[in-house]
Formats: C-alpha cells, sequence, structure tokens
C-alpha cells in the first residue's frame, strides 16, 4: 500500500494557505542546514493577510485560540510551499514550539497547541507528522497574536 503524498493529504482537508510571510525584523523565516529546516516563529496569519489578535482568556476563548493555532501552521505550511516548492520535500516534524499568549490563570496551552499539531499530525501522518512538543503560556507576544510557533523539520 503506497502512502499518500503530504501535498495529497493537505488538499484533502481543504483548507486555504494564507501568504507567506515576509520578515518584519532582522531574522530569516526559514533555514536549511543540511537535511534540517529551520521555521522562525510564525504568527497566524490570514487569507488577507492579517494577523489574529487577542489575548487567550480574556479576548478570545480556547477554541477561538486553537483555530489561531491551526492558521499558524497553516502560516507555517505556506513559508514550506513557497520556500521549497511542496510540502513533500518535508521528512517529518521533529520539534515544535507553541508559544501562547494568555492570561495568568491560564493552564490549557498544550490544547491550544494541538492546533497545529493535529494539522501536521493530518499532513504528515502520525509517524512523520508528530514530533516532539513544548507548549508554553507567556505575558504577552508580538502585536498581540494569540499564538506564535517554532519548528524544525527533517527534508527528505
Amino acid at each position: 500500500m503506497q502512502t499518500k503524498k503530504a501535498e495529497e493529504n493537505f488538499a484533502a482537508l481543504g483548507y486555504a494557505l494564507p501568504p507567506a510571510p515576509r520578515p518584519l525584523g532582522v531574522y530569516k523565516p526559514y533555514l536549511v542546514d543540511g537535511k534540517y529546516l529551520y521555521l522562525s516563529g510564525h504568527g497566524p496569519v490570514q487569507d488577507d493577510g492579517k494577523l489574529i489578535i487577542g489575548r487567550i482568556g480574556s479576548d478570545i476563548d480556547m477554541e477561538a485560540g486553537k483555530a489561531a493555532a491551526r492558521q499558524v501552521g497553516l502560516t507555517m505550511l505556506s513559508t514550506i510551499r513557497t520556500h521549497l516548492g511542496s510540502l513533500d520535500k518535508i521528512k517529518r516534524v521533529i520539534k515544535v514550539l507553541g508559544m501562547v499568549n494568555c492570561t495568568p490563570g491560564f493552564l490549557k496551552h498544550p490544547y491550544i497547541i494541538n492546533g497545529c499539531s493535529e494539522l501536521f499530525a493530518a499532513v504528515w501522518g502520525e509517524d512523520n507528522g508528530i514530533g516532539t512538543r513544548s507548549a508554553v503560556g507567556l505575558g504577552s507576544l508580538p502585536d498581540n497574536i494569540p499564538v506564535e510557533i517554532e519548528a524544525l523539520f527533517e527534508l527528505v
């Protein structure tokens, strides 16, 4: 049995990719080093290029936060496709670091970051789409975005 490719899996999900973001500071959005792809922290860019804004626990609820994390994942997929040409060039997810802009009493950071992790698992399959992960809460994120995520991938 032949495994579906990442591009086929993504197409079956029915999501659109937002525009790949361009750096607004002194950094690279991605870096290829040998067989690894490093993605800098990405925010939730929408199809119109605007960011989702708000703090989880005060401005937006958990479900909207999880959806924002999925949108960050879509933004990361856009960066991959824009700069590498295809999602099929990724062999597997190695590490995801999810940062959640939330109120001090908010305790469900992993639930929020599942929005991105579930997307990656659907695109690359459970064996290759689920890597190691950290999910942390922070008092603020740039421009008051609810979620920022960075990741490390192994290339084919």
